[in-house]
């Protein structure tokens, strides 16, 4: 391994430690979270629609989601990596037998339409339930830890309700 993989495999595992990217695949429905700046102003704007292509190179990663914005096809390329991307939601899983899903620019109406993958549904369900009862039984012990408070400082009153 040479020095530049060494540090692109570092640099992951430092953003995926801030930012959990979930595993997807083409067909999937996707809900991705953008961060848009506009003037000196921050806003979150969600992009939904079918991941048609998804490319695995490392820090490089990318992927292509597809929606129909009225009767118009708009595709988007979305670096997996890119701090403008907020938080990535899988919405449902697609059955498709491609890598590459480019035959959907071509189709319309419920010829576009992708098969839901009710078996990979049910596991990534079981999956996220596993990792939120881990979660919780982490939490549990943090909970029954006493609170410890420096000496010097004592809690500011709570204010008082208005009748």
């Amino acid at each position: 391994m040479n020095i530049i993989e060494q540090f692109e495999k570092e640099q992951i595992e430092k953003l995926l430690e801030q930012r959990g990217v979930p595993q997807f695949s083409p067909g999937d429905t996707l809900r991705v979270h953008v961060k848009v700046i506009e003037g000196n102003r921050q806003r979150v704007q969600v992009y939904e629609g079918v991941c048609i292509a998804r490319r695995n190179a490392a820090l490089n990663s990318s992927f292509t989601v597809r929606k129909i914005s009225f009767g118009e096809g708009v595709e988007r390329i979305f670096p997996l990596y890119a701090p403008t991307i907020d938080r990535i939601e899988v919405v449902r899983r697609g059955k498709v037998r491609r890598a590459k899903l480019y035959y959907l620019r071509g189709r319309q109406g419920r010829s576009a339409r992708i098969i839901e993958d009710t078996t990979a549904t049910q596991q990534a369900l079981a999956v996220e339930r596993e990792i939120s009862q881990e979660r919780k039984a982490s939490g549990k012990d943090q909970a029954s830890k006493p609170e410890v408070r420096p000496q010097g400082k004592k809690p500011a009153p709570k204010p008082k309700a208005k009748k």
